[in-house]
Order: C-alpha cells, then sequence, then structure tokens
C-alpha cells in the first residue's frame, strides 16, 4: 500500500508515518516550505490552497490512500483568523478532493479528519454519541471541520469517490503541545521536578469529563480505516469512555517525584464547558476491529517521561 500524507508536519503525522511504515506501507508525506518532517518517508513541499500543485504531487506519488490532516486546528486562532481557518479547512479539503476527481482518481481512498468538536452543544443524554447524532458546533473550528465532513459525504454520493469522514476525539501522547490537558499536567510536573517553577500547579475545570485515547491508538485507528473502513462512512474515534480532568491530574501527581500543591486558576476556566462528552465508537470495531489498547496511564506517564527528558533546568 502506498499513503499520502497531506500536513504531516504536526503531532499526529509524526505517528502516522511511524504507522503506516512499520505496517509495510510505503509513505508520502507533505508540508509547508518552513516545517520539517522525520521519519521513514518521502517528504514533499505543498500548499494546499494551491491546486496544481495537489494536482502535481498526486500524479508523482501515486497513492492508494490519501491522509488529509492538514488543517488550521487550533480554537482559539480560529475565533482570531475565521477566513483563515475557513480557507485553510474548507477551501484546502476543497481542493483535495478535485484535484482527485479531475486527475479521475476515484479508486483512491481519502481519509477526512474530522474532530469530535463538531459535535458542539450536546443534548442532554446524548452520549455515548453516535455518528447519526446532529452536530451543533459552538465555535469557528468545529464549523470548518463540519463543513469538510459534509462536503467529503456529498462529493463520496455525486462522483462515487472513494472518501471516508473521521471524528477524532481527544488524543494525547508524548511530544503532544502543552496547550492540551494531559501534556500540560505533565509538563508542569516535569518543570517543578527539575526545580523551574515553584511546587504550585495552575488548573481549569476539574469536573469535565472527556474521552482520552492514547495517538498511538489513533493513527492505528487511521490505519485501519485506510484499509478496511466503508466509503461513504463517518467514524467515530475514541475509548468510548470519558474520564474526569480531576482523574487525569491524580493520575499525573501519582507519578511525581515532588510534593506538589494545587492551585484553581481562574484564567483557564471556560465560561461555558459541557459536563460530558464521550463517543460511541461501536461502528469504528465492527468494521475495523479496532479499540483503543493503550491504557490512560501508560499515556500519562509516557508523557510525563517525555517531558522530563526534554526540559533544561
Amino acid at each position: 500500500m502506498k499513503a499520502l500524507i497531506i500536513g504531516a508536519a504536526g503531532f499526529v503525522g509524526g505517528y502516522l508515518i511511524r504507522e503506516l511504515s512499520s505496517a509495510g506501507w510505503e509513505v508520502h508525506a507533505t508540508c509547508l516550505p518552513n516545517e520539517e518532517i522525520t521519519g521513514d518517508c518521502s517528504v514533499h513541499r505543498l500548499d494546499i490552497l494551491k491546486k496544481d500543485d495537489i494536482s502535481q504531487i498526486l500524479a508523482e506519488t501515486a497513492p492508494d490512500v490519501v491522509y488529509h490532516l492538514a488543517a488550521q486546528s487550533s480554537v482559539s486562532v480560529s475565533w482570531k483568523k475565521p477566513q483563515l481557518t475557513a480557507e485553510i479547512n474548507i477551501i484546502g479539503t476543497i481542493n483535495v478532493l478535485e484535484a482527485l476527481r479531475e486527475a479521475d482518481k476515484k479508486d483512491t481512498r481519502v481519509l477526512l479528519i474530522g474532530s469530535g468538536e463538531e459535535y458542539g452543544y450536546i443534548r442532554e443524554g446524548a452520549c455515548p454519541l453516535s455518528e447519526s447524532e446532529p452536530l451543533n458546533p459552538g465555535n469557528i473550528y468545529a464549523a470548518t471541520k463540519a463543513c469538510q465532513g459534509m462536503i467529503g459525504e456529498i462529493y463520496a454520493r455525486a462522483y462515487k469517490m472513494d472518501i471516508v469522514m473521521v471524528r477524532a476525539f481527544n488524543h494525547s501522547g508524548p511530544r503532544q503541545s502543552n496547550i492540551f490537558v494531559i501534556s500540560d499536567f505533565c509538563k508542569q510536573i516535569a518543570e517543578i521536578e527539575k526545580g523551574i517553577h515553584e511546587p504550585v500547579m495552575s488548573v481549569g475545570n476539574l469536573t469535565a469529563k472527556r474521552d482520552f485515547t492514547d495517538v498511538r491508538d489513533v493513527v492505528r485507528a487511521y490505519r485501519l480505516l485506510g484499509e478496511k473502513g466503508k466509503s461513504g462512512s463517518v467514524y467515530n474515534i475514541g475509548r468510548g469512555k470519558a474520564v474526569s480532568v480531576q482523574f487525569i491530574l491524580d493520575t499525573a501527581l501519582s507519578m511525581s517525584k515532588a510534593a506538589i500543591e494545587v492551585k484553581q486558576d481562574p484564567g483557564r476556566m471556560r465560561a461555558s464547558d459541557i459536563p460530558l462528552i464521550e463517543p460511541d465508537v461501536s461502528r469504528i470495531y465492527q468494521d475495523t476491529g479496532w479499540r483503543a489498547e493503550i491504557s490512560m496511564e501508560q499515556t500519562i506517564e509516557d508523557t510525563l517521561d517525555y517531558w522530563r527528558g526534554n526540559l533544561r533546568a
């Protein structure tokens, strides 16, 4: 099998390169001119707002599966730069699909990577969320990802293209940015252990319950959907069991080598935090046999060890 990963320079891209190459795939990966990619793959420079460049790379690589990871994925940036977010997440996706359609590459499978954020404001009693649950996005990023998925479904129906839509819930692991909660807690602990900061951790809302999956499990799901997913289908990817942020904090603190005080920071509190978000992941299990295998404890331990090894006192 031959894969083209569009937008592979981010957190997930490196793990997907490793997953696919370890499974014997030939991997091609794209990034912007100012980005770098490491791993067992051929690297191509690409701006997805330039459709002709996409067409050229498709002709050069002739992939069996295209993994579309390129996105403006920050919720906060989406509020500040809604036009840029829409251009990258919507126009960029259309460019990829049009390049494939014009090249008559209908047998090339495309995975459009969306987000659990698309469900947005969840009605009471809706969890666990099935893929048929109505979308009600609550921010610009989520709205553009919902639009991406709808466009994918339209292209699959109208042009008989092989497109699979994914809604990935929270995923974490070593090397993730500390703007995300597991990495944030682990980085704070590592800094305290090294004496970089006083032994006080700042936290936000600890009662919210979210579904967290290890990124290594997530990219395995992407590979299996590339191999076994059903064209035109939408798949939730997650553990299928939400845990509280308090659980994540307690688990991380239990691994700390230092005594740490915890303080709630009003600046980390969200104006409206949905109490529970949990996906139904039965569809991906039925179609591919995938389920999360790496424990939350292992993800937290590995992330903490990453920060311990990558901070300087």
